[in-house]
């Protein structure tokens, strides 16, 4: 799904969410925000990755061709608790962030060897197809169509079109969406899906950006949000007490790893990476410290598909 919200408008929405209800907290998502906002993942920070200095993956031309120097990964830029780049210090923070970290040091990278890339959906295959990026990790849903294209590692979390609402709301799933009107954004699956009748909406509003729909339902515009639940997670994070995600999710969305087509030397690592951290618990740890934010637990993580 294509998503054109703006670093500086989801920090707009936050602020507006936080003067509208005076509660929750001024400012975009920083490096402190994701250490405090309240609850039990209060505390909780992304853990450390430890380097794997003797990487090695056998077969791999994209591997030959960075190893011993740095990866680029392309991910997004403007999704809190996802992938966020904070306008101020160019920090990158946020679940798929993490989860491209671990993999980096699994394949020996460190920190200072990792490159972000944003890079906007609609040109996600062609940079992995270019080299322009060496992975892509962002809210990238594994499907047929695209693996046509490109390769997949994972998936690493599986999404579902879920529903933002205020906290004082009584929508507690899709079945209570009728006569509501709901926003999502432009030209996307969600809008597409939340159109059919069986919903019933009064209205499908269909906005530019998900930043744009939640000041609306900050303001009392619309009745909730859609779109998949990890994104609406980041904006329930970042309006605590005044925003929550309903936990009711209506479709499947498994998040991928992107990567060349044809390097399944390369998609086996991804895969190996994925499955260790997620058994050593640093998965967990990274959700817990991202999208665990919200208030929503972590699932169990998905199974890897090997295909």
């Amino acid at each position: 799904m294509k998503l054109r919200n703006t670093a500086a408008a989801a920090a707009v929405v936050v602020a507006l969410a936080v003067s509208a209800t005076a509660c929750g907290k001024s400012g975009s998502p920083d490096d402190k925000s994701d250490k405090s906002s309240g609850g039990a993942s209060a505390a909780a920070e992304p853990p450390k990755y430890q380097v794997n200095s003797a990487a090695d993956v056998k077969g791999s031309s994209v591997f030959e061709k960075i190893k011993g120097k740095t990866i680029t990964i392309g991910t997004k830029a403007d999704q809190p608790g996802l992938g966020f780049e904070n306008p101020g210090t160019k920090k990158r923070s946020g679940f798929d962030v993490e989860i491209a970290r671990m993999i980096a040091a699994d394949l020996g990278f460190d920190e200072a060897h990792i490159k972000f890339a944003t890079v906007p959906s609609e040109a996600r295959e062609t940079q992995i197809a270019s080299g322009g990026v060496d992975l892509y990790v962002g809210t990238y849903t594994i499907n047929d169509e695209r693996k046509k294209q490109v390769g997949f590692g994972g998936p690493y979390y599986v999404a579902g079109q879920d529903l933002l609402v205020k906290a004082d709301s009584s929508i507690k799933g899709p079945d209570d969406l009728k006569g509501k009107k709901v926003c999502s954004v432009t030209g996307s699956t969600p809008l597409k899906r939340i159109k059919e009748p069986k919903y019933g909406v009064a209205e499908a509003k269909a906005q530019q950006g998900y930043q744009l729909c939640v000041q609306e339902l900050v303001n009392g515009s619309v009745d909730a949000v859609t779109t998949d639940d990890s994104i609406l997670k980041g904006y329930a994070a970042e309006n605590k007490g005044a925003l929550k995600v309903v936990g009711n999710p209506f479709s499947k969305e498994p998040y991928g790893v992107g990567l060349k087509k044809d390097d399944t030397a390369l998609r086996e690592a991804v895969n190996k990476a994925i499955e260790a951290h997620e058994k050593n618990g640093d998965w967990k740890k990274a959700y817990d410290a991202t999208l665990g934010r919200s208030g929503v637990p972590a699932s169990p993580p998905p199974a890897i598909d090997r295909y």
